[in-house]
């Protein structure tokens, strides 16, 4: 999958990677992944794509956005949009698919490798367009359930498809174990909060790890 002799970056839709995940019942160890893309390619970078309820005292995602960002990764976000739906529910509404798209053009032809976390089938245009500027492409997401998180047709335009599953034990997030025996997430864990589409994340609960000092 991997070669220390590519120019590698990587590229993270951070809603579909945590979908893909909890879909697969474990948790991303970002710490882990940055730790397995920098010893077994040339890494150039790491981007992570994510949006933000701007408006909230306290944003439930901001501690993961706030541990990323000093600790190696790329961050790139953007506002997302709220409204009420006509049963009275809250539900977000955003995007950051051209953020990804424009970021991944413009360093195509200056390096030989992409990796897409993400199984979007609106990507498929996009890799395309990057293999025709020279760089191969790997998508990495997974085929596991009933539906599958990846699209078909960015599978058959990837130069590589990775399922998740298979990195699992490289990159898999331990977790802290209570007295009566329940697993329970150290850093962040979602609360089935409810959203309108997979570009937004459930709502966080804050561990007690996740203001770690950052190294």
């Amino acid at each position: 999958m991997l070669s220390t002799m590519e120019k590698t970056v990587v590229f993270i839709d951070g809603a579909s990677l945590y979908a893909t995940a909890r879909r697969l019942d474990f948790d991303i160890d970002y710490k882990k992944l940055l730790e397995l893309f920098r010893e077994k390619s040339n890494l150039i970078r790491a981007h992570y794509y994510t949006v933000l309820i701007e408006d909230q005292d306290y944003s439930p995602i901001r501690p993961l956005v706030d541990w990323l960002d000093y600790n190696g990764y790329t961050l790139v976000t953007k506002p997302a949009k709220d409204f009420t739906d006509n049963q009275g529910h809250r539900r977000i509404r955003s995007s950051i698919d051209v953020d990804l798209a424009v970021d991944m053009l413009e360093i195509a032809e200056r390096v030989d490798h992409v990796v897409l976390f993400s199984g979007d089938g609106d990507y498929r245009r996009l890799l395309e367009a990057v293999q025709q500027r020279g760089a191969r492409v790997t998508v990495i997401s997974t085929t596991a359930g009933n539906t599958a998180s990846v699209a078909d047709e960015l599978r058959r335009q990837a130069d590589r498809f990775i399922d998740l599953r298979e990195l699992r034990g490289e990159i898999a997030r331990e977790r802290a174990i209570h007295n009566e025996g329940h697993d329970v997430d150290y850093d962040y864990d979602d609360t089935n909060q409810d959203f309108e589409d997979d570009d937004d994340y459930d709502d966080y609960v804050v561990g007690d790890r996740a203001t770690e000092s950052r190294n």
